[in-house]
C-alpha cells in the first residue's frame, strides 16, 4: 500500500480528490486546503498557496494515479510521490484494498 502527495491548484483540489476516488485508483484522498509551497522553478524561486492531496491506494494502482493526476493537472511536472505505507490499523488497511478493486 502507498500514500501519495501531490500539490495542486487549491481551487482543482476537490475536483481531483473526487475524480480519483469514483474512479477507484485511491480508497480516500484528504485535502489539506492550504500549504505554501517554496521551489525553485527555471532557476527562480517561487511561491505559491496550493493545497495538498494525500491519497491512499495500493502499490498496484500507484502508475494509474500517477497517469489520472498528469492528465488532469494544469502543472508542467507536478508533484506526485509515492511513499510505502509500512503498518497501520489491519481493518483499516484492507478496507484501503477493499476501496480500489474493480467493481
Amino acid at each position: 500500500m502507498r500514500v501519495i502527495l501531490c500539490t495542486t491548484p487549491v481551487e482543482l483540489a476537490e475536483t481531483m480528490a473526487r475524480g480519483l476516488v469514483e474512479s477507484r485508483v485511491v480508497a480516500c484522498v484528504n485535502v489539506v486546503p492550504r500549504v505554501r509551497s517554496i521551489y525553485r522553478w527555471e532557476g527562480e524561486v517561487e511561491q505559491e498557496d496550493e493545497a495538498l492531496l494525500i491519497m491512499k491506494t495500493t502499490a498496484e494502482r500507484v502508475e494509474s494515479v500517477i497517469d489520472r493526476v498528469r492528465r488532469a493537472h494544469p502543472y508542467d511536472v507536478p508533484e506526485v510521490v509515492a511513499l510505502p505505507i509500512e503498518e497501520g490499523l489491519p481493518e483499516y488497511l484492507s478496507w484501503l484494498v477493499d476501496q480500489v478493486r474493480e467493481p
